[in-house]
């Protein structure tokens, strides 16, 4: 795919000089927002610069086991901490593509719901941002992404039995709509599809991009946003090798997360009451079962069945695969018995509940220039987490598990008795020592808010302080959304390259 791109590619990594560029566009950041925009924008025939500070990976060159794929594609190893309450590992992607490298393709439209929530926050989306253009864009990017529900042949175990419990005790359930062409089930979307089968970034908008004179420059950090008299002039980058790249451009789209985001902005001198604030995530529990037949759950489609019963609650359980050393570290037993269920791995299952926090937190700049994220679940997480352990050891144990390990700091290690989990939520006390969870999907700290001193951006995805600076990632939405955003942050990404090139 990118043999005949070459001409358009640089790698930071092999440049030690200074230089500098003119365009009409520098994007940074080539993840969902950023690649989407990028695209938009260079196939309407504008001279378009994209960032990434991650390489770009060949799909032949992803790692095979998840912790060297950790090491190599995930942020900090997967371990940027939000400290509060209970302290989260903040899960996102460093790699040409962004975080579409090493999701579970997980494609959700945004819930109408949601978005009404957003209207009724600021009644003047409706006139900028209406149900109707969002769902019109969402329609297109499911097309362009071969958006479809798992086929059951390639499902595997792991997720059909999630829809068996599901199925025996009413929950409802569905296959997960996914972005992939050809999947074949490999287990391996967490590590960077070894096939290219699993359509992210870096197989669909980049090189569509680049095709049209885009030009990507990776293993490249932006430093600092140029602007002077509230209008953008530009960027200024460090490249891997030491160098130092100035990129002149009237219109910059910063599109590097909720935590990189804000950061860049903050470095930059800009300066707005909600910059950094309204942080949103996900946080994920899980819990490990065995069952008495092969579950094999690195094989199969990594995420392949949802139950969707519960999204209005806050509550989104969903199959989990993982490569098999990760499997060995989710059981709970030691010793001789630790030994025992590994020469059992076949036997597991490992699930997953995804939380819609109501949880508000902030990410500020550190002493190291790393994003310093404050985030304290309330009571109402805590109760969401709690139930949602409830209903995936319910679901596992009805779909046959012999037991399950429920992970809860201070009760059971070990259930086999549905009716232990009916006198769960009495027995565990809401304290997050109780509990172990990480969090994907993150959100807000850029909010989109017509009103200019209550969202850092306009409704034009234009910062409200600086001309020519916009935002394009999910750290603009007004909230979290409780189920997973990708499809969601294209949809809007279009529509910001659309307005960007109304006014261009």
């Amino acid at each position: 795919m990118y043999e005949d791109l070459a001409h358009a590619i640089f790698d930071g990594s092999q440049l030690a000089k200074e230089q500098t560029l003119r365009a009409d566009a520098v994007v940074v950041g080539s993840g969902p927002g950023g690649a989407t925009v990028a695209r938009d924008l260079a196939m309407a025939g504008l001279r378009v610069v994209l960032l990434e500070e991650g390489r770009l990976w060949l799909p032949q060159e992803f790692p095979p086991d998840a912790w060297t794929a950790n090491a190599e594609l995930y942020r900090n190893v997967g371990a940027t901490l939000a400290m509060g309450n209970l302290p989260l590992p903040l899960v996102q992607g460093c790699a040409v593509g962004g975080t579409s490298v090493i999701n579970g393709a997980i494609s959700w439209r945004l819930p109408k719901d949601v978005h009404q929530e957003w209207l009724d926050d600021d009644p003047k989306l409706a006139e900028t941002l209406p149900w109707e253009a969002v769902s019109q864009s969402l329609d297109r990017v499911e097309q362009d992404l071969h958006i479809h529900p798992t086929p059951e042949e390639i499902s595997g175990p792991n997720n059909l039995l999630l829809g068996k419990g599901a199925q025996a005790l009413g929950y409802e359930h569905r296959p997960i709509s996914r972005n992939v062409r050809g999947c074949r089930g490999l287990g391996r979307c967490m590590q960077g599809c070894p096939e290219g089968h699993k359509l992210s970034m870096d197989r669909t908008y980049i090189p569509e991009a680049l095709q049209h004179q885009a030009l990507l420059y990776h293993s490249v950090c932006a430093k600092r946003i140029l602007h002077r008299n509230q209008n953008v002039e530009g960027i200024e980058a460090q490249t891997k090798g030491g160098g130092r790249l100035a990129i002149h451009a009237p219109r910059v789209i910063i599109a590097a997360g909720a935590l990189h985001s804000p950061l860049l902005l903050w470095k930059s001198g800009l300066r707005h009451p909600m910059l950094g604030k309204a942080f949103q995530c996900h946080p994920g529990v899980g819990i490990t079962g065995r069952f008495p037949t092969p579950v094999r759950m690195w094989e199969g489609a990594t995420q392949g069945h949802e139950v969707t019963g519960l999204r209005r609650e806050g509550i989104k359980v969903e199959a989990l695969g993982f490569d098999m050393s990760f499997v060995a570290s989710r059981l709970k037993s030691f010793g001789e018995e630790l030994s025992h269920d590994i020469a059992d791995l076949v036997y597991w299952a490992n699930w997953g509940a995804a939380i819609r926090a109501e949880a508000r937190g902030s990410v500020k700049p550190s002493w190291t220039g790393q994003p310093k994220v404050s985030y304290s679940l309330t009571k109402n997480d805590l109760t969401k987490i709690r139930r949602g352990i409830r209903v995936m050891g319910e679901i596992m144990l009805a779909a046959g598990a012999s037991f399950v390990y429920p992970g809860i700091h201070n009760w059971d290690e070990k259930v086999s008795d549905p009716k232990r989990f009916s006198t769960l939520e009495q027995e565990v006390p809401l304290h997050p020592k109780y509990f172990n969870a990480l969090a994907t999907h993150l959100f807000g700290t850029c909010r989109l808010h017509s009103d200019p001193q209550k969202g850092v951006i306009d409704t034009n995805f234009q910062t409200h302080t600086t001309k020519g600076l916009f935002v394009s990632d999910a750290s603009i939405f007004p909230s979290n959304t409780g189920v997973n955003p990708q499809t969601s942050i294209v949809a809007l990404a279009h529509l910001c390259a659309a307005s960007i090139l109304q006014e261009n």
